[in-house]
């Protein structure tokens, strides 16, 4: 099985959200449709612009605290290396 450390966003250079699951098209889809209340559906954080894979969940929740703590401009950093034009990965993997 897969875990998966993923970062949402508001749009580029908006709010943005770590999150960590075992279901990544399953959870995105969550977020996107409001289906958990909470921060993402408060502040319409739906975008998926970066995520990581993992084969286990400790690595993948030690990653996801990690993540959470970094500084705003290293989460920045961290979507620009991999997703410079911040492209909605989602799209990519959605059924």
């Amino acid at each position: 099985m897969s875990y998966y450390v993923y970062v949402l966003a508001s749009g580029r250079n908006g709010t943005l959200y770590v999150g960590v699951t075992n279901d990544m098209v399953r959870r995105v889809y969550e977020h996107r449709e409001g289906l958990i209340p909470g921060f993402t559906k408060r502040y319409r954080v739906h975008q998926l612009v970066h995520w990581e894979e993992f084969s286990e969940i400790a690595e993948a929740i030690a990653r996801e605290k990690r993540v959470k703590r970094w500084l705003r401009k290293w989460k920045l950093e961290l979507i620009e290396q991999n997703n410079p034009t911040w492209r909605d990965l989602y799209e990519d993997m959605a059924p």
